[in-house]
């Protein structure tokens, strides 16, 4: 009679082994220039869906649609409010927890129709909480939130428009 046993522990070291595989395939994915400092380790991913912000500027030699604020929510991984990202650029859990960051690089996103991915310092903590110790962030896996190439004339002077996006923030904090 065949160990069923064998066959059980064979199928979930295969899984595990897809699952290490896949992790670490996506980390391939992000572009060198993005990777965090080598003496940082993954504190906090979360997913944010929300809208970029954008003003018609009509004061450049080209009128342009120019970025306002991020206005979105965060998730955590098993999709429960974490707490909202807004102007600055900055991140706040709901433990009151609060960071703001600059961005110190950045690729095209692979959908062309997306904004960016980036990788930015932390330049001030507020509160005490979840993200007090991060010192560096990536915002990744993009989808929309790009301006549009047209629409902003001396007639839209001024005018907002709201873009949707989704993105995985990744924070680091060191080792």
């Amino acid at each position: 009679m065949p160990n069923r046993s064998h066959g059980l522990v064979s199928v979930a070291l295969v899984a595990a082994a897809i699952a290490v595989f896949a992790f670490s395939a996506a980390a391939q994915d992000v572009p060198a220039q993005l990777q965090p400092p080598a003496n940082e380790q993954l504190l906090l991913r979360v997913q944010a869906k929300g809208d970029q912000v954008y003003t018609c500027k009509t004061d450049g030699a080209t009128p342009a649609w120019t970025l306002k604020a991020p206005d979105a929510q965060l998730f955590d991984k098993d999709g429960k409010p974490f707490g909202k990202h807004f102007a600055g650029p900055s991140w706040e859990a709901n433990d009151g927890s609060r960071v703001t960051g600059k961005a110190v690089a950045n690729v095209p996103s692979p959908d062309a129709d997306s904004i960016a991915w980036l990788l930015l310092n932390i330049v001030g903590h507020e509160g005490n909480g979840v993200l007090s110790k991060a010192t560096t962030v990536q915002r990744i896996n993009t989808k929309g939130g790009k301006a549009p190439a047209t629409g902003c004339d001396a007639s839209h002077a001024g005018q907002e428009l709201r873009i949707p996006y989704s993105a995985v923030y990744v924070f680091y904090a060191p080792k």
